[in-house]
This record gives structure tokens, sequence and C-alpha cells, in this order.
């Protein structure tokens, strides 16, 4: 395929899985190298900082600088500076956000917050905090959700992710979040600057129809599903992928560079 010149990966279940490579991804990632083909790590992982990210993805056998990442905690700060500057935000994540979130005022409770940001769901969203979320909700605060999956792919199974508690509190306290990570618009421009190639000649490689494939097609690139991590068989009806490959190791042949 010589119209695609640069490539946007998923982390999470292209990549690896529960952090653990996905067999032929590191051979996958070095053959793209070898052939100098520009690569984007992007990911809606709330649980690290770039650098955080790069350091494990090293680590696990891959060769990767944080400075090709881009993730929905950073998609989310830029846009909290911009369209909010000084507000109080109250972050519900499971990861440390302050990381990647420099000159944001972060504020420890939901009461005292101006914009309530959800990232990835974990143990810390109680029925005590959540309902202080929606209350301050009810009261004007803006929600902002860093991403909306929905469930994700785990070395133990499948797991609840944030998006079911987003739907959740816009419904409860009608209003509609501002999402920041995958599939906004916004989030796919930021990464193809990063890329540094037309969107229209590259490729995102992910194993999330919706997030990942339809989001990318939406903002022009090519999508290409691939069959691992969150992969199900009834995907495929769910979104309609340029490309459709059982992992990211076939993707140098696709590519004509293998």
């Amino acid at each position: 395929m010589s119209d695609i010149e640069g490539l946007l990966l998923d982390i999470d279940g292209v990549l690896t899985v529960s952090w653990e490579p996905i067999p032929g991804a590191i051979e996958a990632i070095d053959a793209l190298r070898r052939a100098d083909m520009p690569v984007c790590l992007i990911t809606n992982t709330t649980t690290h900082t770039r650098i955080g990210l790069a350091s494990i993805l090293n680590d696990a056998g891959f060769d990767v600088s944080a400075e090709r990442i881009v993730t929905a905690v950073t998609a989310t700060a830029a846009y909290v500076r911009r369209a909010h500057p000084g507000a109080a935000v109250f972050v519900l994540s499971d990861g440390d956000a302050r990381g990647d979130m420099a000159d944001v005022r972060l504020v420890a409770e939901p009461t005292a917050a101006d914009v309530i940001v959800i990232g990835g769901a974990c143990e810390g969203f109680s029925y005590r905090t959540m309902d202080a979320v929606f209350s301050r909700l009810m009261d004007g605060a803006v929600l902002v959700g860093m991403h909306r999956n929905l469930y994700w792919k785990t070395a133990r199974g499948w797991a609840l992710d944030a998006g079911a508690y987003l739907t959740g509190l816009e419904a409860a306290a009608d209003v509609s979040a501002v999402v920041c990570g995958k599939p906004s618009a916004a989030y796919f421009d930021a990464a193809i600057q990063v890329l540094g190639v037309p969107a229209h000649r590259a490729a995102m490689v992910g194993d999330d129809i919706v997030n990942d494939v339809e989001g990318a097609r939406a903002a022009g690139l090519t999508g290409i599903l691939v069959r691992t991590g969150k992969y199900r068989e009834g995907d495929l009806a769910k979104g309609s992928p340029d490309v459709v490959l059982d992992s990211l190791a076939e993707v140098p042949a696709w590519l004509d560079i293998g």
C-alpha cells in the first residue's frame, strides 16, 4: 500500500495486553523502523504518563520514545488549558494524571470543582464519589471525559471501563460530556500533527472498531482493524474497516515492506 506514509498504532490490544507484547508486535515495530515508516502511538490508557508508557514499552522489548506517544490524558490537559483556563479541576481516574496535566489547577474533591474530568475506571469510582460528582454536575460543573471506552481486555479477562459511568452521568445530570480521547476528531488531529503526514496518507491500526477504526476513518485516515485485544467477531457489524488483519504482525507485509 504505497499510498500510506505513516501509521497511528493503538497500544493496548495492538502492541500489548496487560503490558505483555502481543506475538509479532515487537518484530513489526522493528520492520516499520527499518523501512523509515513514521509511527505515532496513541492510546486512551490513563494509568501512565507518556514517559511512563515509553519506559514500560521499552522494558517489554519495544523501542519507542515518549515524544511519539499521544494519550487521552495529554489531550484532556490541552483541552482544559484552552477551554477552561484557571478552572478548578477534579480528576477521577485510574492513574496519576498530574505528570501530564502541568499548569492545570487540580482539586482533591468534586465539591470544589468547576470541571469534572472522568478518566479510566478504578476502585475510586465508589458510590460516594460518583454521587458527589453527580451533585456537582447538577450545580453547573462541566463534564469532560478522557475517553468513552466501555470496556477493555486484560490478561484476566474483560473489564468494565469509565465510558459506562460517563454515559450514566450524562443521562442523570442531563449534560453532554466533552470527550478528548479517541474517537474525537481533535484527538486524531493532534496525533496526525505528531505523525507529520496528511490524514489521507495515514492509517490507524486498532482493536476497537468504534474508538480506533471508525474514529480514524471519520478523521480521514485508513482504518485497519486487528483481531487482537478487545476484538470480537461481532465488531464487524459495528463499522466498516478498510482492512481487517489478524494482528500488527501482518501490517508490514500489507504495506509491502515486511
